[in-house]
Formats: structure tokens, C-alpha cells, sequence
């Protein structure tokens, strides 16, 4: 069992790792041939060119809605003391919606934008939903597994029912439950890559049983598929099991690209956050998306200690408005009750 200390550690890790993955890839562009003739390769955070088709004007070290609205979702789980429906993720994806001042945000995604339009006309979070097939409620359900360590099905759960309000297809409710589910292992005592891996596939199969029916691949299978191609391609090196990834998952807003490709660079990564953050940068496409969710599992599983301090002091500079550790603590709160019952 965790001591309370070492349940800390991996929480924070959780936090700072969705920041730091989110961060780090602002600049990457859309494809890996692209990113690595503009930047080489990226290993610390840089601001994005002014030509960026999304994150131009971001600061250095600055993270994007992947990470504000994983904050928000937080903020209202500590604020209902550890509860999550579908009620509580639609207010809080309001409320940050209209802090950022979502009408005029250059990089809110599609499903996202259209589901605020419904439910401001009104309409029921059953429909508001419908059609979201993008990986915006994936990216933000690492919180929802930092709440329930170890328990992966609870987490699975929450994360699904979290995404209807926006994401209400079977493969993005699939994708979000992937992510908790594997963050909810990855605080496991003895929790290692391959529990990891196995929680997220299995979490997923429950993510896809809260979802209407959609358009797309399976999200367990693809999980699987990026993990094998990961070891397939492991003797030709880094640059070309990338390059599978890329060809063969994809890297694109889909819930069903983007998300396993996240698990693909977690095990190329070895469950380290900043490599895992490296790695996202060169993938490219909807990078800071793969990154945030591959450095929040992978810095829920090492811990906070596995980021490195410089760049976690940064996120905290370029980023005021935020409380990182406060926001950790808070979960942390939870998570030790539920941990301890």
C-alpha cells in the first residue's frame, strides 16, 4: 500500500505531467517531417512560431485548453467533494468556456465549441454530445483517475459519464475512460507498464458502453494496435516507430487516433514523463494532446520527482492563473480517503 507521502507524489505527478506534455508541444506542427525540419528535435519548452496554424502567441512553458479544462474539471470534483456525473463536467466545461472566453479561442476543438452552442440553446446533455468523436474529454479525464487510485473500473466509469455532456460517441467515451482507467492503475502500489497498458484496453471496453453509436475504430483495439507496432518497430529505432505511429494510428483530433498513439508513446517512452513529453513533440500532429494525456499517465506512474524541476517551476511562472500544487494537494485529499476506506 501507498504511504501518504509516496500517494502525493504520484498525484502531483499526474498534474504537472498533463501540464508539462500539454506545454511542451505547443510548437510541434502537423506532421513529424515538418516539425523535426523546423525544430530538430524539441527537448525543452519553446514558444510557437507566429506561423503556427493554432498556438501562435502561446508563451513558452504556456499550456492550451487540454489542461485548462482538465483545472476546471477538478475544481468542480473537489468542489462536490469527490462526485462526478455528467451534470457536474457539463457546468464546469461552462465555466471555463466563458473564462476563456471560448466564442473568440483560436484552439477550442470542434466537438467541444458545438456542444456549449446546445447547451446554451437548451438542449439535454443526452444530445448536447452527439457526434463528438475528438479526444476533448479524453484530455481532460487524468484527473478523474488521480481521484480513485487503483480503482480502475470506478475511474473508467466517471471518466465516460464525464464525457456525454460533449463527447458522446462510443469511441471518445471509450477514449476518456482509457485515460482515467490507466492513471487509476497507474497510482496502483505495484502498478508497472504493462498493468498500465491492460487497464487502459480494459477501461475502454467500458468507455464504450456509456457512447452512442458512431462513425470510427475501436479505441481498445487501436490501444492494442500502438502498443505492437511500438514493439515491432523497436529494432529500426525511436524516429521509425514514431513514423509507424503516425502512419498506421494516426495523430489527428480523433478519439480514436490520438489516444492510442498517447499509449504508443507511453511505452516508447518507458513511463518517463519528460521523455514521454520529447517523444509527443516529434509525433507531431494534435501533439499537446498526446502529450498531456501520455505525461499525466506517465507522471502518475514515476511521480512528481520524474519531472524535471526547472521545467516544472516554468509551468508554474508561465501559467498564473493555475495553482498546479494546489489542485494536486486537493485531489490528493480525495484520493487518500478513498484510498484509505
Amino acid at each position: 500500500m501507498l504511504d501518504d507521502a509516496a500517494l502525493l507524489e504520484r498525484v502531483r505527478g499526474g498534474v504537472f505531467g498533463q501540464a508539462l506534455g500539454d506545454a511542451f508541444c505547443t510548437p510541434a506542427l502537423e506532421t513529424p517531417e515538418r516539425t523535426r525540419a523546423r525544430f530538430g528535435r524539441i527537448t525543452t519548452f519553446l514558444a510557437p512560431p507566429a506561423d503556427h496554424p493554432v498556438h501562435a502567441g502561446l508563451r513558452a512553458g504556456q499550456f492550451t485548453d487540454d489542461t485548462e479544462q482538465a483545472l476546471y474539471l477538478a475544481r468542480a470534483i473537489v468542489e462536490h467533494e469527490g462526485a462526478l456525473n455528467a451534470e457536474i463536467a457539463a457546468r464546469a466545461i461552462m465555466a471555463w468556456y466563458d473564462a476563456v472566453d471560448g466564442d473568440h479561442c483560436a484552439f477550442i476543438g470542434p466537438s467541444t465549441r458545438r456542444a456549449v452552442q446546445r447547451m446554451r440553446a437548451g438542449e439535454p446533455l443526452s444530445q448536447t454530445g452527439l457526434g463528438g468523436d475528438t479526444n476533448g474529454a479524453a484530455m481532460r479525464a487524468s484527473v478523474v483517475g488521480l481521484i480513485h487510485p487503483s480503482d480502475v473500473e470506478a475511474a473508467a466509469r466517471e471518466a465516460a459519464l464525464s464525457a456525454l455532456p460533449t463527447h458522446n460517441t462510443r469511441q471518445a467515451c471509450a477514449a476518456a475512460a482509457a485515460v482515467a482507467g490507466a492513471v487509476a492503475q497507474a497510482l496502483a502500489p505495484e502498478a508497472d507498464l504493462s498493468h498500465v497498458v491492460q487497464a487502459a484496453i480494459e477501461s475502454a471496453r467500458i468507455g464504450e458502453q456509456y457512447g452512442a453509436a458512431w462513425f470510427g475504430a475501436s479505441v481498445p483495439h487501436r490501444i492494442a494496435l500502438a502498443v505492437r507496432l511500438v514493439a515491432e518497430q523497436a529494432a529500426s529505432g525511436e524516429a521509425a516507430q514514431l513514423q509507424a505511429l503516425a502512419d498506421v494510428v494516426g495523430n489527428s483530433m480523433l478519439a480514436s487516433e490520438s489516444v492510442p498513439a498517447a499509449f504508443g508513446i507511453v511505452v516508447l517512452a518507458g513511463g518517463e514523463p519528460y521523455h514521454a513529453a520529447v517523444l509527443a513533440a516529434a509525433l507531431s500532429g494534435d501533439a499537446d494532446t498526446i502529450g498531456a494525456i501520455a505525461c499525466a499517465i506517465c507522471g502518475a506512474l514515476r511521480g512528481f520527482t520524474a519531472i524535471p524541476s526547472a521545467l516544472a517551476e516554468q509551468l508554474r511562472r508561465a501559467n498564473p492563473t493555475y495553482d498546479l500544487d494546489a489542485t494536486a494537494h486537493a485531489l490528493f485529499a480525495i484520493a487518500r480517503r478513498r484510498f484509505r476506506s
